[in-house]
């Protein structure tokens, strides 16, 4: 456990309205203070959308960028995945104890992020089982803690646009990949282009 005293406690965390007081780690703790990008999107990912978060948590942790995601199926699990890759460092933010994988199949995964040098945090104690009130909590630490997000696929009405609304209220930089315009889940992120979210194509286009 970390508490908001203790100099492992990640600084951009500290800066937004609802910090937790405290927060589990397992794996790399030295990490939580590294520069950051959180990557989410769809649970219900396209094969598109699994190669772009890929491509981008692949490159960015090349220039040493901790990728933070949910662990969750989908765009999570790939950006993740990417990181590891590389030969990053990746943080998954969980909505349940430490000692409690969900997704059961991301098993391998959150064994792996800790192999690797990575890190699984959470705000709930050991025992906490996941429950739907507890990830759109967890989504404003992955925010909190990224200097910004990439959003890669959300549908019109996703879980997704909840982190980016704490990501907007918290001033981190949002950004957005295109989709097809013949896809439902590219409704969500064309959209946010639309309302000025900043559109990325590149890891280039990262700026941090």
């Amino acid at each position: 456990m970390i508490t908001i005293e203790d100099t492992e406690y990640p600084e951009m965390l500290k800066t937004i309205y609802d910090y937790p007081v405290s927060i589990f780690v397992k794996g790399n703790e030295k990490i939580l203070n590294f520069p950051a990008i959180g990557i989410v999107g769809c649970r219900e990912s396209s094969s598109y959308g699994e190669k772009v978060a890929q491509y981008f948590a692949y490159h960015l942790s090349k220039r040493n960028i901790n990728i933070i995601s949910g662990l969750a199926k989908g765009i999570d699990s790939q950006s993740h995945i990417g990181a590891i890759k590389a030969k990053g460092k990746t943080i998954g933010v969980i909505g349940s104890g430490l000692d409690i994988v969900y997704p059961k199949e991301n098993q391998y995964l959150y064994n792996k992020i800790i192999e690797e040098n990575g890190a699984i945090i959470s705000e709930y104690p050991l025992g906490v089982r996941p429950a739907k009130m507890n990830f759109p909590a967890r989504n404003r630490i992955i925010s909190g803690m990224s200097k910004g997000i990439i959003v890669v696929e959300a549908k019109k009405k996703s879980g997704t646009l909840i982190t980016v609304d704490f990501a907007l209220e918290q001033g981190r930089d949002v950004y957005v990949v295109p989709g097809n315009i013949d896809e439902e889940n590219s409704v969500g992120t064309n959209d946010l282009i639309k309302q000025g979210g900043q559109m990325v194509t590149t890891y280039q286009d990262i700026d941090i």
